[in-house]
């Protein structure tokens, strides 16, 4: 039998050869980095976490059979989060009223336990909130006030949902402008970002408002690690930190290739990627967003420290190819999904004409893999999955998650009879290892909306009308 020290020379040699033979799979990447000031469990934000990451810690629904469950909430619900009591936090927007409604659902079965309306923002307005460290909602809304909203047991024994906590953020944000994007930094301040280019950061505690104009659109959230605050306007990506007193100051600044015009399938002239921070070691030391080059974009990562450029890359199907999605960052793998050509019921005002019109759905999902030493890097698999939703990597059982939409007649060609499956996809070979039938027709469009993870391995997917809980059976 060998000895301990024979043992531990052993182990050692077989992790230098895996380096060497080829890239660790996902469960072995680095997790990202945890913020002690969003809430536990790896589904406080739309992406996970604030890293953007777009990763779960927990095992999503596997390779069995599933039950899948739809909660009608009349309303579009793009955000459904979950905290370390497990109750899942659905925000969307009315499809009688454009209003945003916040539920309260059953972890059991997706009913609603209670709900909120909130005052009428913009078309993004409430979509990028998140769960702080307590489980409570921090969200814009259309007065112009940052709400933390919290979920409480009444004196009957059933839930209500109270707004706690009010900062007034008319005063820095002008009228006709809206919050769409919220992230928490490491000191607990809100930053924020608004749909004409403003950067801010809220100290709920003081009040104190702090921001900064950089002078271009912005049309995703933006991401916090412990390097700063990323965000992708219409024509670049920044890095920010906050100065001694919180105003946002640029540490750098990458232009990218925006293109002629607004691409079908997308909502903004410019990336539509909310900027992912990931790597192997820290989990941040690179920063990945896709640009809106024509015909064929790029997968673009730059070192965080100093905006070197690791990888550009060309990414998804040669005839076009496009993405509304934040891409997967976990290790040395990314992961873009391919919107171009996804029939959205509408875009943003000013988006702009899309160029093309119009174009099949026909999908993709690339998966690129980094050098180890960081020199550049090469796409590891391509595969022909139309997902309609943002794709989601659990790093607890190497599954990514999506829902994939396929035509009646033609899988690429779009209706409102088409048919939405729920995929677990192996992310080291890109191989569907796992299709469920979720249901068919426009009330289960996903519309490229983000998936999360909750114990039991229960996944929620925010859909046009309302939200669908699946499971294992």
């Amino acid at each position: 039998m060998p000895t301990r020290s024979k043992k531990t020379r052993m182990l050692a040699l077989a992790a230098a050869l895996a380096a060497v033979l080829g890239t660790a799979g996902p469960a072995r990447a680095a997790a990202p980095p945890a913020n002690p000031h969003l809430a536990a469990g790896g589904a406080g934000a739309m992406h996970g976490d604030t890293a953007s990451s777009d990763t779960t810690p927990r095992p999503g629904p596997g390779t069995g059979r599933v039950a899948a469950h739809r909660t009608a909430l009349q309303s579009a619900c793009p955000t459904v989060l979950a905290g370390s009591d497990g109750y899942p936090v659905a925000v969307c927007t009315g499809i009688f009223d454009r209003a945003p409604h916040v539920h309260l659902l059953d972890p059991d079965t997706g009913a609603s336990l209670t709900e909120l309306k909130l005052a009428k923002s913009g078309v993004l307005g409430g979509i990028y909130s998140y769960l702080d460290e307590r489980d409570r909602l921090v969200v814009a809304d259309g007065s112009g006030d940052l709400l933390r909203i919290a979920h409480v047991r009444t004196a009957g024994g059933g839930w209500e949902l109270k707004v706690v906590e009010r900062t007034p953020l008319t005063g820095a944000v002008a009228s006709g402008d809206s919050v769409v994007g919220l992230s928490p930094d490491w000191r607990g301040r809100v930053w924020f970002a608004t749909a004409h280019g403003l950067i801010g950061t809220v100290d709920t505690t003081t009040k104190a408002v702090r921001t900064a104009d950089l002078g271009e659109a912005v049309a995703n959230s933006l991401s916090t690690a412990p390097e700063g605050a990323a965000v992708a306007t219409d024509h670049a990506l920044y890095l920010l930190r906050a100065g001694a007193d919180g105003t946002p100051r640029v540490v750098w600044r990458r232009a990218y290739d925006r293109g002629p015009a607004r691409k079908p399938g997308q909502l903004s002239h410019g990336t539509g990627a909310t900027p992912t921070f990931f790597g192997p070691r820290t989990g941040s030391e690179y920063l990945a967003i896709t640009d809106n080059a024509a015909p064929r974009e790029n997968l673009i990562v730059v070192a965080t420290k100093d905006d070197r450029t690791v990888c550009r890359i060309p990414v998804l199907d040669p005839d076009g190819s496009g993405t509304e999605n934040s891409p997967v960052g976990a290790g040395n793998s990314v992961y873009v999904a391919s919107t171009y050509g996804y029939p959205y019921p509408a875009v943003p005002d000013g988006a702009g004409p899309a160029e093309p019109a119009s174009a099949p759905f026909g999908g993709g999902l690339t998966r690129v893999d980094l050098d180890r030493d960081g020199s550049g890097c090469a796409v590891r698999w391509d595969a022909r999955i139309r997902s309609a939703a943002v794709p989601k990597l659990s790093v607890a059982d190497g599954m990514l998650y999506t829902v994939e939409r396929t035509g009646v007649l033609d899988p690429a060609r779009t209706g409102i009879l088409d048919r939405y499956d729920f995929l677990a996809v192996d992310a080291e070979t890109g191989r569907v290892a796992n299709r469920s039938h979720l249901g068919t027709g426009f009330l289960f469009d996903t519309l490229q909306m983000a998936g999360n993870a909750t114990p039991g391995r229960v996944w929620w997917q925010g859909t046009v009308t309302g939200v669908v809980r699946i499971a294992p059976q």
